[in-house]
């Protein structure tokens, strides 16, 4: 076990802590910030990375109702006390895990802090929803803002893959859908998905990584919805087999490329009709980790990503990692194997 140490917070203290390195991990006390912290100390250990815990909370002011109207604060002493107890409890959660880990308590907004500590940061966990209350919106909205804004890339664990981290819930509407959907057994495969963006190609990229940490074969997919918008002009069925014909050489360049960086890497790709939102909704279902990036294309590819990666995130089954608009150089040498998906 490695070390463990609560850190305090830098302005009440008067001090300055050092920017947190590895895998950071939000909890609030509720069984979201929970899962997100087993799957985030799994892997700080796969990685061999330290875990930073972290809570955040905010001082609720109160606005006066009398003829001396202003604004009234809380004494913060009894709201920090309750933060604290739910760092102390994430800690002791962890202690049986083969990882240096840390902690802080913060003072502000949760998702000003969690974007703060992005920018050090190897990989921020948090869970879907939280706990209302003196946390301050930890989870739950900010799982929606951190993605999109977020200097590293993110996970978002979801409630409903409880099960296969080894905890439980009393949430009546997850344990129905467990109930509904029965026990599933989770394939050792990494999903990614791709729409032709070079936004879709760093995101796969980041899940070839994944996968070899997991010793999981990477499956790439490319979801074409049926036309619409720009286009709905095209005649239907003869110049949509072409249409496949003609992204399925472009996928099969891509996966040479793939494999000149990955060559030990188990790969394969699938090339689906259908909405990009379902298609890896469901995959997320029965694999270890989904991923997309935070932006893509539109037109014949559909959006997978961008607002694409919103649905995905809301509806998820399962882990989802969103990888950031970042600078690659493993990206100049693709053209050379062939049509890019998507390009002019």
């Amino acid at each position: 076990m490695g070390a463990e140490e609560m850190h305090p917070d830098p302005e009440r203290d008067g001090g300055a802590s050092s920017a947190p390195q590895g895998i950071v991990v939000g909890v609030d006390g509720s069984d979201h910030g929970q899962c997100a912290l087993v799957w985030a100390a799994r892997e700080a250990e796969r990685r061999r990375r330290p875990l930073h815990i972290v809570t955040a909370y905010s001082v609720p002011i109160f606005a006066a109702s009398g003829l001396d109207g202003g604004y009234a604060t809380v004494d913060d002493s009894v709201i920090r006390e309750g933060a604290e107890a739910i760092v102390k409890q994430a800690l002791d959660k962890v202690a049986g895990y083969n990882i240096d880990v840390d902690a802080s308590v913060e003072n502000g907004d949760a998702a000003g802090v969690l974007l703060g500590l992005s920018e050090t940061a190897e990989l921020l966990v948090f869970g879907t929803r939280g706990r209302g209350g003196f946390v301050g919106r930890l989870l739950g909205s900010v799982s929606s803002a951190l993605p999109a804004h977020a200097k590293c890339p993110t996970v978002t664990v979801p409630l409903i893959c409880a099960d296969r981290l080894g905890e439980t819930t009393e949430d009546r509407r997850i344990k129905a859908e467990q109930a509904k959907s029965g026990h599933q057994r989770v394939e050792n495969v990494v999903v990614v998905g791709v729409d032709g963006s070079e936004q879709a190609r760093v995101a796969v990229l980041e899940a070839a990584a994944q996968a070899e940490r997991l010793g999981a074969t990477l499956r790439v997919i490319c979801a074409v919805p049926q036309y619409s918008g720009s286009l709905a002009w095209v005649p239907a069925p003869m110049d949509r087999k072409a249409l496949f014909a003609d992204i399925q050489v472009q996928l099969d360049a891509g996966m040479a490329w793939l494999k000149s960086h990955y060559p030990h890497l188990p790969i394969e790709s699938v090339l689906k009709d259908g909405s990009p939102v379902e298609v890896l909704v469901e995959e997320s279902r029965h694999v270890e980790l989904v991923v997309v990036g935070t932006r893509g294309r539109g037109g014949f590819a559909g959006m997978l990503l961008g607002s694409t990666s919103d649905g995905v995130l809301h509806h998820a089954k399962g882990p989802i990692l969103v990888v950031p608009d970042r600078e690659d150089p493993r990206l100049a040498d693709r053209a050379s194997f062939g049509p890019i998906l998507g390009a002019a």
